[in-house]
Order: C-alpha cells, then structure tokens, then sequence
C-alpha cells in the first residue's frame, strides 16, 4: 500500500489531546496531555443460526456491539482533577461518568478528526515500576470503559 506523506488529508499519530467533559465543567489544562491513547477499537458481535437441513453454511446475525476498553499513558501528574476521579472510583467505589473527546489535530494544530467516547468511568489504574536506578518518568496508565463511541469529522 503506498501512502503519500504529503497528502493533506492524513493525520499523524503524534498530534492529538484527551478532553474530559464531567457535569458542565470545563477540561483541566494538566489532564488533555497524554504520552499514548490506545483501544479505539469497536466490534460487531455476530451469533450464528443453523437452518433446518442446510449443512454447508450458517446463518450470520449481528447482536449488536462491543468495544475495547479506552487507555491512556502519561506521565504521573500529582495534582490531577482526573486523578481525584480515579481515587473515588477506587478507594470509595463512586464513579461519575463523562464524556470523553479524543480529538486528532492536523498539522496547523486545528482539530481534523476524533472520537466521543459516551459515559467513561475508571476500571483499572496502574503505574510504572519504580527503579531506584533508572532516571525514567513514571508512567501512569489509566483505563476506561464507556457505553459507546461516535467519530467525529471537523
């Protein structure tokens, strides 16, 4: 497959921010900054029907749909209102879903493309190893389940 670089309408990998929408209030400045966003993957369940005598094929149906978990990696921030949601979910077992926007930028630094994730909430919270010998950012990782997601074309 041969892609042409210079084709105005591909968007690169490295241009993008995570915009959190939780009951009207605005997106944290610290929390749109991510190293890695990954999971945007949705399917199809399909459940197959036998027919009475036929024995060379099946019958296929959709069920309807499922989709992977959202990722995210960055480096550990220590005053992060995303955080706070995170140690809610996990330390008292409230959650509070929000919007997710995962918005691609071309290379004007205009939003090209993205993803409205609906209805996000914590389901696993992990960090880097820590190594007294290494002089490495730790990385928080922090994964999201959601209800759906919808492109979004700008």
């Amino acid at each position: 497959m041969n892609i042409n670089l210079l084709e105005p309408d591909l968007l690169l990998t490295h241009r993008f921010g995570v915009f959190f929408f939780q009951a009207g209030v605005l997106p944290n400045m610290l929390d749109i900054r991510f190293q890695k966003v990954s999971g945007l993957q949705a399917d199809i369940n399909m459940d197959s029907i036998n027919e009475g005598g036929q024995n060379l094929y099946t019958h296929r149906i959709p069920t309807g749909a499922s989709y992977s978990n959202l990722v995210l990696e960055r480096g550990l921030l220590s005053r992060s209102l995303l955080n706070r949601s995170f140690q809610d979910a996990f330390s008292e077992f409230r959650f509070s879903p929000s919007n997710v926007l995962v918005t691609v930028f071309n290379d004007e630094n205009k939003p090209a493309s993205g993803w409205l994730f609906l209805k996000a909430y914590p389901v696993k919270w992990s960090f880097s190893n820590l190594d007294a010998s290494a002089n490495e950012v730790v990385i928080e990782t922090m994964e999201l389940a959601y209800t759906s997601f919808q492109t979004i074309s700008v």
